[in-house]
Protein backbone atom coordinates (compact mmCIF):
# COMPACT_ATOMS: atom_id res chain seq x y z
CA UNK A 1 0.00 0.00 0.00
CA UNK A 2 1.20 3.55 -0.82
CA UNK A 3 2.33 5.97 1.83
CA UNK A 4 -0.68 8.84 1.21
CA UNK A 5 0.90 12.25 0.58
CA UNK A 6 -0.48 13.47 3.76
CA UNK A 7 1.23 11.10 5.87
CA UNK A 8 3.30 12.96 9.03
CA UNK A 9 7.36 12.43 9.35
CA UNK A 10 6.64 9.95 12.44
CA UNK A 11 4.31 7.62 9.86
CA UNK A 12 6.92 7.64 6.91
CA UNK A 13 9.01 6.43 9.62
CA UNK A 14 7.34 3.61 10.59
CA UNK A 15 6.50 2.56 7.12
CA UNK A 16 9.95 2.16 5.96
CA UNK A 17 10.66 0.29 8.98
CA UNK A 18 8.31 -1.52 8.58
CA UNK A 19 9.39 -2.42 4.74
CA UNK A 20 12.82 -3.22 6.22
CA UNK A 21 11.34 -5.50 8.79
CA UNK A 22 9.24 -7.13 6.17
CA UNK A 23 12.74 -7.38 3.70
CA UNK A 24 14.63 -8.98 6.86
CA UNK A 25 12.16 -11.51 8.17
CA UNK A 26 11.52 -12.45 4.13
CA UNK A 27 15.45 -12.63 3.70
CA UNK A 28 15.31 -14.92 6.86
CA UNK A 29 13.15 -17.41 5.58
CA UNK A 30 14.62 -17.55 1.98
CA UNK A 31 18.31 -17.95 3.29
CA UNK A 32 18.42 -21.74 3.32
CA UNK A 33 17.09 -22.17 0.19
CA UNK A 34 19.57 -19.52 -1.62
CA UNK A 35 22.62 -21.11 -0.34
CA UNK A 36 21.15 -24.57 -1.15
CA UNK A 37 21.10 -23.75 -4.67
CA UNK A 38 24.48 -22.29 -5.69
CA UNK A 39 25.70 -24.98 -3.36
CA UNK A 40 24.14 -27.70 -5.73
CA UNK A 41 26.74 -26.42 -8.27
CA UNK A 42 29.87 -26.90 -6.06
CA UNK A 43 32.50 -28.55 -8.15
CA UNK A 44 34.10 -30.71 -4.92
CA UNK A 45 31.97 -32.66 -2.60
CA UNK A 46 31.76 -30.42 0.27
CA UNK A 47 28.58 -28.63 1.55
CA UNK A 48 30.48 -25.51 1.96
CA UNK A 49 31.26 -22.04 -0.50
CA UNK A 50 34.90 -22.97 -1.86
CA UNK A 51 37.46 -20.31 -2.48
CA UNK A 52 36.78 -20.64 -6.31
CA UNK A 53 32.96 -20.38 -6.24
CA UNK A 54 33.39 -17.34 -3.92
CA UNK A 55 35.82 -15.54 -6.22
CA UNK A 56 33.04 -17.01 -9.12
CA UNK A 57 35.96 -19.09 -10.97
CA UNK A 58 34.03 -21.19 -13.64
CA UNK A 59 36.28 -24.44 -12.58
CA UNK A 60 34.74 -23.84 -9.22
CA UNK A 61 30.96 -24.73 -10.64
CA UNK A 62 29.54 -28.08 -11.78
CA UNK A 63 26.69 -29.98 -12.33
CA UNK A 64 28.65 -33.13 -11.83
CA UNK A 65 26.00 -33.94 -8.81
CA UNK A 66 22.79 -32.95 -11.18
CA UNK A 67 24.36 -35.73 -13.63
CA UNK A 68 24.46 -38.63 -10.00
CA UNK A 69 21.17 -38.09 -9.83
CA UNK A 70 20.75 -40.14 -13.63
CA UNK A 71 24.07 -42.41 -12.87
CA UNK A 72 24.02 -43.78 -9.25
CA UNK A 73 22.79 -47.30 -8.54
CA UNK A 74 23.28 -47.75 -12.52
CA UNK A 75 25.04 -51.03 -13.56
CA UNK A 76 27.21 -49.16 -16.36
CA UNK A 77 26.79 -45.59 -15.33
CA UNK A 78 30.24 -44.75 -17.77
CA UNK A 79 28.92 -46.46 -20.75
CA UNK A 80 27.97 -44.82 -23.85
CA UNK A 81 24.96 -42.89 -23.33
CA UNK A 82 23.07 -44.29 -26.10
CA UNK A 83 19.54 -46.22 -25.90
CA UNK A 84 20.67 -49.11 -23.67
CA UNK A 85 22.51 -46.56 -21.38
CA UNK A 86 18.72 -44.66 -20.60
CA UNK A 87 17.29 -47.93 -20.48
CA UNK A 88 19.88 -48.69 -17.64
CA UNK A 89 19.01 -45.52 -15.72
CA UNK A 90 15.22 -45.62 -15.95
CA UNK A 91 15.65 -49.52 -14.44
CA UNK A 92 17.76 -48.82 -11.86
CA UNK A 93 19.15 -45.80 -10.92
CA UNK A 94 17.83 -45.14 -7.44
CA UNK A 95 16.58 -41.45 -7.84
CA UNK A 96 14.62 -42.18 -10.72
CA UNK A 97 13.32 -45.03 -8.97
CA UNK A 98 12.60 -43.13 -5.95
CA UNK A 99 11.21 -40.59 -8.39
CA UNK A 100 8.62 -42.80 -10.06
CA UNK A 101 7.36 -44.10 -6.43
CA UNK A 102 7.14 -40.28 -5.10
CA UNK A 103 5.30 -39.44 -8.07
CA UNK A 104 3.05 -42.71 -8.32
CA UNK A 105 1.95 -42.37 -4.46
CA UNK A 106 1.51 -38.89 -4.79
CA UNK A 107 -1.10 -38.74 -7.72
CA UNK A 108 -2.97 -41.56 -6.13
CA UNK A 109 -3.34 -40.36 -2.90
CA UNK A 110 -3.92 -36.73 -4.27
CA UNK A 111 -6.94 -38.47 -6.22
CA UNK A 112 -7.77 -40.17 -2.77
CA UNK A 113 -7.16 -36.84 -0.69
CA UNK A 114 -9.47 -34.59 -3.72
CA UNK A 115 -12.25 -36.63 -4.49
CA UNK A 116 -13.20 -37.54 -0.18
CA UNK A 117 -12.06 -34.08 0.71
CA UNK A 118 -14.45 -32.02 -2.04
CA UNK A 119 -17.00 -34.51 -0.86
CA UNK A 120 -16.83 -33.61 3.04
CA UNK A 121 -16.39 -29.53 1.64
CA UNK A 122 -19.68 -29.92 -0.15
CA UNK A 123 -21.21 -31.18 2.95
CA UNK A 124 -19.80 -29.21 5.65
CA UNK A 125 -20.75 -25.86 3.60
CA UNK A 126 -24.22 -27.15 3.80
CA UNK A 127 -26.15 -24.85 6.79
CA UNK A 128 -28.27 -27.90 8.18
CA UNK A 129 -25.55 -30.09 8.27
CA UNK A 130 -25.36 -31.26 11.97
CA UNK A 131 -22.33 -30.74 14.11
CA UNK A 132 -20.23 -29.32 11.07
CA UNK A 133 -17.90 -27.51 13.78
CA UNK A 134 -16.86 -30.61 15.28
CA UNK A 135 -16.80 -33.00 12.21
CA UNK A 136 -14.53 -29.79 10.17
CA UNK A 137 -12.17 -30.12 13.93
CA UNK A 138 -12.08 -33.92 13.03
CA UNK A 139 -11.06 -33.88 9.37
CA UNK A 140 -8.81 -31.07 9.42
CA UNK A 141 -6.80 -32.69 12.50
CA UNK A 142 -4.03 -34.46 10.73
CA UNK A 143 -2.46 -30.85 9.89
CA UNK A 144 -2.78 -30.12 13.74
CA UNK A 145 -1.45 -33.54 14.93
CA UNK A 146 2.47 -34.03 14.89
CA UNK A 147 3.13 -35.93 12.52
CA UNK A 148 5.62 -38.38 14.44
CA UNK A 149 2.18 -39.13 16.35
CA UNK A 150 0.16 -39.87 13.27
CA UNK A 151 2.80 -42.06 11.80
CA UNK A 152 2.96 -44.03 14.67
CA UNK A 153 -0.58 -44.82 15.04
CA UNK A 154 -0.70 -45.54 11.75
CA UNK A 155 1.95 -48.06 12.15
CA UNK A 156 0.35 -49.78 14.75
CA UNK A 157 -3.03 -49.92 12.95
CA UNK A 158 -1.55 -51.05 9.99
CA UNK A 159 0.31 -54.13 11.77
CA UNK A 160 -3.25 -54.79 13.55
CA UNK A 161 -4.97 -55.06 10.08
CA UNK A 162 -1.54 -56.85 8.11
CA UNK A 163 -2.20 -54.53 4.99
CA UNK A 164 1.30 -55.44 4.28
CA UNK A 165 -0.57 -59.00 3.29
CA UNK A 166 -3.06 -57.54 0.77
CA UNK A 167 -0.87 -57.38 -1.99
CA UNK A 168 -1.45 -53.83 -2.99
CA UNK A 169 1.65 -51.51 -3.85
CA UNK A 170 1.66 -48.71 -1.66
CA UNK A 171 -1.58 -49.04 -0.58
CA UNK A 172 -0.08 -48.32 2.92
CA UNK A 173 1.32 -45.10 2.28
CA UNK A 174 -0.93 -43.84 -0.76
CA UNK A 175 -4.03 -44.15 2.42
CA UNK A 176 -1.55 -42.38 5.05
CA UNK A 177 -0.51 -39.50 2.58
CA UNK A 178 -4.36 -39.15 1.41
CA UNK A 179 -5.09 -38.46 5.05
CA UNK A 180 -2.65 -36.13 5.80
CA UNK A 181 -4.08 -34.52 2.24
CA UNK A 182 -7.38 -34.35 2.94
CA UNK A 183 -7.34 -31.51 5.27
CA UNK A 184 -5.73 -28.84 2.69
CA UNK A 185 -8.41 -29.84 0.04
CA UNK A 186 -11.12 -29.14 2.64
CA UNK A 187 -10.08 -26.21 3.95
CA UNK A 188 -9.59 -24.81 0.27
CA UNK A 189 -12.65 -26.07 -1.16
CA UNK A 190 -14.73 -24.66 1.92
CA UNK A 191 -13.05 -21.17 1.03
CA UNK A 192 -14.41 -21.48 -2.24
CA UNK A 193 -17.82 -22.34 -1.40
CA UNK A 194 -17.92 -19.34 0.97
CA UNK A 195 -19.10 -17.19 -1.82
CA UNK A 196 -20.95 -19.42 -3.40
CA UNK A 197 -24.86 -18.54 -4.34
CA UNK A 198 -26.87 -21.43 -3.71
CA UNK A 199 -29.70 -19.85 -5.62
CA UNK A 200 -28.42 -21.27 -8.60
CA UNK A 201 -28.38 -25.08 -7.21
CA UNK A 202 -31.88 -24.32 -6.29
CA UNK A 203 -32.51 -22.78 -9.66
CA UNK A 204 -31.13 -25.99 -11.50
CA UNK A 205 -33.12 -27.93 -9.25
CA UNK A 206 -36.66 -25.98 -10.29
CA UNK A 207 -35.58 -26.71 -14.17
CA UNK A 208 -35.33 -30.21 -13.56
CA UNK A 209 -31.82 -30.91 -13.35
CA UNK A 210 -30.78 -34.10 -11.25
CA UNK A 211 -28.30 -33.49 -8.09
CA UNK A 212 -25.65 -35.22 -9.91
CA UNK A 213 -26.08 -32.77 -12.69
CA UNK A 214 -26.41 -29.24 -10.77
CA UNK A 215 -23.21 -30.45 -9.16
CA UNK A 216 -21.17 -31.32 -12.39
CA UNK A 217 -22.90 -28.64 -14.38
CA UNK A 218 -23.18 -25.14 -12.15
CA UNK A 219 -21.38 -25.99 -8.60
CA UNK A 220 -18.00 -27.77 -10.49
CA UNK A 221 -17.09 -25.16 -12.55
CA UNK A 222 -17.08 -22.35 -10.27
CA UNK A 223 -15.57 -24.49 -7.48
CA UNK A 224 -12.99 -26.14 -9.62
CA UNK A 225 -9.75 -23.38 -8.88
CA UNK A 226 -10.36 -23.90 -5.20
CA UNK A 227 -10.34 -28.25 -6.12
CA UNK A 228 -7.36 -28.01 -8.08
CA UNK A 229 -5.68 -25.57 -5.70
CA UNK A 230 -6.39 -28.64 -2.35
CA UNK A 231 -4.87 -31.16 -4.69
CA UNK A 232 -2.02 -29.13 -5.67
CA UNK A 233 -1.24 -28.83 -1.47
CA UNK A 234 -2.05 -32.43 -1.25
CA UNK A 235 0.20 -33.50 -4.11
CA UNK A 236 2.83 -31.44 -2.42
CA UNK A 237 2.12 -32.68 0.96
CA UNK A 238 2.71 -36.10 -0.58
CA UNK A 239 5.75 -35.23 -2.53
CA UNK A 240 7.34 -33.75 0.40
CA UNK A 241 6.84 -35.94 3.35
CA UNK A 242 9.40 -38.43 4.58
CA UNK A 243 8.05 -39.69 7.89
CA UNK A 244 4.91 -41.58 7.41
CA UNK A 245 7.07 -43.77 4.69
CA UNK A 246 10.16 -44.23 6.92
CA UNK A 247 6.84 -45.85 9.50
CA UNK A 248 4.59 -47.48 7.17
CA UNK A 249 6.37 -47.72 3.62
CA UNK A 250 8.20 -50.75 2.51
CA UNK A 251 11.79 -51.55 1.63
CA UNK A 252 10.76 -51.33 -2.31
CA UNK A 253 8.98 -48.08 -1.66
CA UNK A 254 11.60 -45.39 -1.23
CA UNK A 255 10.46 -42.11 -1.73
CA UNK A 256 12.56 -39.11 -2.69
CA UNK A 257 12.37 -37.54 0.72
CA UNK A 258 13.19 -41.20 1.97
CA UNK A 259 16.41 -41.53 -1.07
CA UNK A 260 17.27 -38.02 0.93
CA UNK A 261 17.61 -39.30 4.22
CA UNK A 262 19.20 -42.60 3.71
CA UNK A 263 21.68 -40.58 1.97
CA UNK A 264 22.32 -38.08 4.82
CA UNK A 265 22.64 -41.39 7.04
CA UNK A 266 24.80 -43.50 5.44
CA UNK A 267 26.47 -40.95 2.93
CA UNK A 268 27.14 -37.35 2.79
CA UNK A 269 26.78 -36.16 -1.20
CA UNK A 270 26.01 -33.22 -2.51
CA UNK A 271 23.55 -34.96 -4.98
CA UNK A 272 21.26 -34.13 -1.80
CA UNK A 273 21.42 -30.14 -2.89
CA UNK A 274 20.50 -31.06 -6.08
CA UNK A 275 17.58 -32.86 -5.31
CA UNK A 276 16.75 -29.91 -2.70
CA UNK A 277 16.95 -27.41 -5.75
CA UNK A 278 15.23 -29.63 -8.02
CA UNK A 279 11.69 -29.70 -5.90
CA UNK A 280 12.05 -26.45 -4.48
CA UNK A 281 11.67 -25.59 -8.20
CA UNK A 282 8.58 -27.62 -8.38
CA UNK A 283 7.26 -26.19 -4.98
CA UNK A 284 7.61 -22.48 -6.75
CA UNK A 285 6.06 -23.77 -10.28
CA UNK A 286 3.15 -25.47 -7.72
CA UNK A 287 2.73 -22.12 -5.63
CA UNK A 288 2.55 -20.28 -8.57
CA UNK A 289 -0.14 -22.77 -10.77
CA UNK A 290 -2.27 -21.90 -7.09
CA UNK A 291 -1.94 -18.25 -6.44
CA UNK A 292 -3.07 -18.13 -10.08
CA UNK A 293 -6.00 -20.31 -9.75
CA UNK A 294 -7.01 -18.26 -6.35
CA UNK A 295 -7.06 -15.34 -8.74
CA UNK A 296 -9.50 -17.25 -11.36
CA UNK A 297 -11.26 -18.34 -8.94
CA UNK A 298 -11.71 -14.60 -7.29
CA UNK A 299 -12.59 -13.59 -10.83
CA UNK A 300 -15.36 -16.38 -11.32
CA UNK A 301 -16.66 -15.28 -7.85
CA UNK A 302 -17.29 -11.52 -9.09
CA UNK A 303 -14.91 -10.49 -5.71
CA UNK A 304 -12.08 -9.34 -7.68
CA UNK A 305 -12.59 -6.33 -10.08
CA UNK A 306 -10.50 -7.92 -12.95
Amino acid sequence: MALPKHASRLERIWHYTYLVICALIFLFLMAPILVVIPLSFNAEPYFTFTEKMLRLDPEGYSTRWYDLLLTFGMQAPDAARDGSWWADAWSNAAWIQATKNSIIIGFFSTLLATVLGTIAALGLSRPEMPGRRVIMAILISPMIVPIIIVATGLFFFYSAISIQDWGIPYLGVILAHATLGIPFVIITVTATLVGFDHSLTRAAASMGASPTLTFLRVQMPLILPGVISGALFAFVTSFDEVVVVLFVGGLDEQTIPRQMWNGIREQISPAILSVATILVLISIALLTTVELLRRRSEKLRGLSPG
